[in-house]
């Protein structure tokens, strides 16, 4: 049977020089092969203690239960920091709690039907790009989904088409930036004071730095449009003139500019992985393949595509969730225990890392059902409803939920659809990508694909 592919895991115990240098080159292999069935796995470094949680239980108590006392890990923002600022990734507290008051409106359901006409032009205009591709030769394929998902981004945020001079300069910063983004930074492996230098590396800085300063533009653009009242009525204007309902304030421009970096790694980056890991894997299993493209032509070949036919679009939208239980974007999310707390008896200190991870929790062999297969169907079984409630968070869960995960459900499953309705996929033999975990999970030298033209396909 073909497994896709997963990275292989440490065998034993190594140094902790040792398993640093795993850990930079990539955090997924460096973990060690008993995390896929443990409940709980404690790890000791000379300066902190981190300890990776399976249990349902216990995911369901950080995430869900007392969030509060259990907030974003501080050593999260170190390396993040020259981009994401002060954005509601890496705040806590009251001060996360008022930036989410203001921002969750602007991905309410209604707001969602409004940016769909967005997406899907993203969409075709993904489709249009790839015919130029589409003889049959192989297709770093990464490319292609980073360009759509960046497209979408920039039309749903600010109007603005990935063509667009100013959008083109982002997109091109962000991946230079992507590039020099070490996944540890000093300050995440030791206890540094607030006044220590946290050494980021000049291209990370630089990168940063021209990347808000693009950023900065377009929100200061967008606030004088919003005072003469000729602004787009987009996500961006949404967020810009939203009062927080408790204070009565707006973001200023420099939290504004954090928002959208956030909204850019998160909302780009997560869903750039995710429909490339698709594409392999429907590549991979042509008969699923062929079954998503026949409900595409079916749902979307008949003429005018509104946002209604979305949620026909079943087989895409559960190739989609298999693809993020697989491949979650985002492998693992760390949290600090806030006061003392006891795991399975065990002793957690205040200060300690608590580790959750989609990566090991949607592939644990005491959860699910053959947990290496790749089966769509799976989500209609007992026991992929139950591991849907209790062991599957690609969108993290409780209070803390991505705000864009409705967002995510619709784009991924659309432009999975507009993308196979129009190309078939197939893998290019010798070439099975090797997933490594940086900021996402992606290809360690890209995902390549043999892309050809539908005959049948009927293209509106």
């Amino acid at each position: 049977m073909i497994l896709p592919p997963k990275p292989e895991p440490r065998k034993g115990k190594v140094s902790l020089w040792r398993y640093l240098r795993l850990f930079r080159q990539d955090l997924l292999s460096a973990q060690p092969e008993r995390l896929y069935r443990a409940w709980m796995a404690e790890f000791r470094t000379p300066f902190f203690r981190s300890y990776l949680c399976n249990q349902p239980d216990l995911v369901d108590l950080v995430l869900r239960q007392r969030p509060d006392d259990f907030p974003k890990s501080r050593r999260i923002r170190e390396g993040l920091s020259p981009l994401l600022g002060n954005s509601v990734f890496v705040t806590n507290g009251e001060t996360w709690k008022r930036q989410r008051r203001i921002i969750d409106p602007a991905f309410e359901g209604g707001r969602l039907r409004d940016t769909f006409p967005a997406m899907l032009t993203a969409g075709q205009g993904a489709v249009a790009r790839l015919k130029g591709l589409a003889d049959g030769t192989a297709v770093e394929i990464e490319e292609q989904t980073s360009h759509v998902a960046a497209d979408v981004i920039f039309r749903t945020l600010f109007s603005i088409p990935i063509e667009h001079d100013m959008a083109a300069r982002v997109f091109a910063k962000f991946r230079a930036h992507q590039r020099s983004q070490p996944v540890v930074n000093l300050g995440a492996l030791l206890p540094l004071p607030k006044w220590f230098p946290r050494f980021h590396g000049r291209k990370t800085r630089e990168t940063a730095r021209d990347i808000r300063a693009l950023i900065t533009a377009l929100t200061s653009t967008r606030a004088h449009e919003i005072k003469s009242g000729t602004a787009p009525d987009d996500l961006a204007t949404k967020i810009m003139t939203t009062e927080d309902p408790q204070t009565g304030q707006r973001f200023g421009t420099d939290e504004m500019v954090d928002q959208v970096a956030i909204f850019f790694l998160a909302g780009h980056e997560t869903s750039a992985s995710a429909l490339a890991w698709a594409l392999y894997l429907l590549a991979l299993y042509p008969q699923w393949q062929d079954r998503l493209a026949a409900e595409a032509q079916e749902v979307l070949g008949r003429g005018q595509i509104d946002f209604s036919q979305v949620s026909k679009l079943r087989i895409s939208r559960d190739v989609f969730r298999e693809t993020l239980r697989l491949y979650p974007p985002v492998p693992m999310m760390v949290r600090e225990a806030a006061c003392p707390e006891k795991f399975r008896d065990r002793a957690v200190p205040k200060g300690a890392q608590v580790v959750l991870s989609p990566w090991h929790l949607h592939r644990h062999t005491r959860l699910w059902d053959r947990p290496d297969e790749f089966d769509p169907a799976r989500f209609a079984t007992k026991n992929g409803k139950e591991c849907m409630r209790n062991a599957y968070i690609p969108f993290s869960a409780g209070q803390r939920v991505c705000t864009g995960a409705g967002f995510a459900m619709i784009e991924g499953p659309l432009l999975l659809s507009l993308m196979v309705q129009a190309f078939r996929f197939e893998i290019v033999p010798g070439c099975e990508p090797k997933p490594v975990a940086h900021l996402t999970v992606r290809g360690k030298n890209g995902i390549w694909l043999h892309v050809s033209s539908r005959a049948d396909a009927q293209i509106f």
